[in-house]
């Protein structure tokens, strides 16, 4: 099958991407703030036990991210006067709404991330799927007080249908394809795809190569300064995926903040959420 959702575009040659104020990089937090369900296998720190129901070791070391991970990540956020681009799932709004009610406080930007993490985006019959994405975007929209315009489905799926569900629905870019350091136009009128990563990922390197704090520091400052050297040729996007359940342990924290510190203090980059990234697109190269 041949991919009909984007065009094969490298990136040495198109046009010098600018962003605002002469940035070189354009930088977010994609903060995963999620539900877990307590009957189904989910993302683990430990295989062994995850035929079980109730699962207490894996689903507990989830559970963290809301109980206690999440309130000790925003410190290092607000210190650094960061907005999180929060990829939220819509069962997030009636469990945790203390949580939906520190971002609003922060006026953070709101993404849809499907109906919880232990469900990925399911490849149904058209009108199911639109019911389940009206669903997920009303229901967070309601929560927020803002509608959703970005998407990323839980574990990065999507069916072939889901972009034009979702411009549907309002919502104008994706985060599931990462494939580019740049945003690019979808062949799905009004949608874009922006930047996200699934390597500089706290689970990938925490849990997947079981990385210590200061091998997550290093990567962070090695990611940037390459794209600082790339952007030469215009403007770079750099996108660090963050899970409270996973950075938000207590031992890692101080690495998150030296981490965070080393990019904020960068010359040359705007730090920004993936909401504002997709308008600079729009509004300076177009769709």
């Amino acid at each position: 099958m041949d991919n009909r959702l984007f065009d094969y575009s490298p990136i040495v040659e198109r046009a010098p991407l600018h962003w605002p104020d002469g940035a070189r990089v354009a930088f977010y937090v994609g903060l995963n703030v999620e539900h877990y369900r307590i009957d189904r296998p989910s993302t683990s720190t430990f295989p062994g036990t995850t035929h079980l129901t109730p699962d207490p070791l894996n689903y507990g070391w989830r559970d963290y991210g809301p109980r206690v991970g999440f309130w000790r990540l925003i410190k290092a956020l607000d210190r650094h006067r960061i907005r999180a681009s929060v990829l939220l799932n819509s069962d997030v709004a009636d469990r945790y709404p203390q949580i939906i009610q520190a971002g609003r406080d922060r006026d953070w930007a709101w993404l849809a991330h499907g109906k919880n993490n232990s469900i990925f985006q399911p490849d149904v019959a058209p009108d199911e799927e639109r019911a389940y994405l009206t669903e997920v975007v009303d229901t967070i929209e309601k929560a927020t007080g803002k509608r959703p315009r970005g998407w990323m489905g839980p574990a990065l799926t999507e069916s072939f249908r889901t972009p034009e569900l979702l411009a549907e629905l309002g919502l104008s870019y994706v985060l599931d394809w990462t494939n580019d350091d740049q945003p690019y136009t979808l062949n799905v009128p009004g949608m874009l795809s922006v930047p996200y990563s699934v390597e500089l990922n706290d689970i990938g390197l925490f849990v997947g190569k079981r990385l210590s704090g200061p091998d997550f520091v290093q990567i962070v400052k090695d990611q940037l300064d390459q794209l600082y050297e790339d952007a030469a040729d215009g403007g770079r996007v750099m996108a660090l995926a963050l899970h409270p359940f996973v950075i938000g342990q207590a031992f890692r924290h101080r690495y998150l903040d030296e981490a965070l510190t080393y990019v904020a203090e960068h010359p040359g980059v705007w730090l920004t959420t993936s909401d504002e990234i997709a308008d600079h697109y729009v509004r300076t190269v177009g769709q």
